[in-house]
């Protein structure tokens, strides 16, 4: 039996199987989130993208706050806080620079839902959670 070459094979996988794993976790590489550009102001928050248009939303008319689960990370951002007002709204990624300060702002709307937005943190399905809700 020819054992010539026995043992590089499963080597060679590991070995891709390492580099692989290395570019989707490598911290240090650019992440989808990113690209986004997020401006909190006094009146209103705008999100950016360079491949999509703004979305701004003034504080006052927001009526309704969702985080939002998909599948599509690690490639695309993959948890999302949604800001719906009368006028507009903003889809905020997770993981972007200026996420914590607008968790930060609208975790302290009366009657915000902790509790549904932990479950969003650990879900992996794609479904919405209610954070909030304007009464009136």
């Amino acid at each position: 039996m020819n054992t010539a070459g026995a043992g590089k094979f499963p080597k060679f996988i590991t070995l891709l199987a390492m580099k692989i794993f290395g570019k989707l976790f490598n911290k240090n590489k650019v992440q989808p989130e990113d690209y986004y550009k997020i401006t909190v102001n006094d009146k209103s928050i705008c999100v950016e993208h360079p491949k999509q248009p703004p979305e701004t939303v003034n504080w006052e008319d927001i009526h309704t706050i969702k985080a939002i689960n998909t599948d599509e990370g690690p490639w695309l951002p993959d948890i999302w806080l949604l800001l719906k007002g009368d006028h507009g709204q903003c889809l905020v990624p997770h993981g972007a620079k200026g996420f914590d300060g607008v968790y930060e702002i609208v975790s302290k709307y009366k009657d915000f839902d902790f509790e549904s937005f932990t479950k969003s943190m650990a879900c992996t399905e794609n479904t919405e959670f209610m954070l909030w809700k304007k009464n009136g």
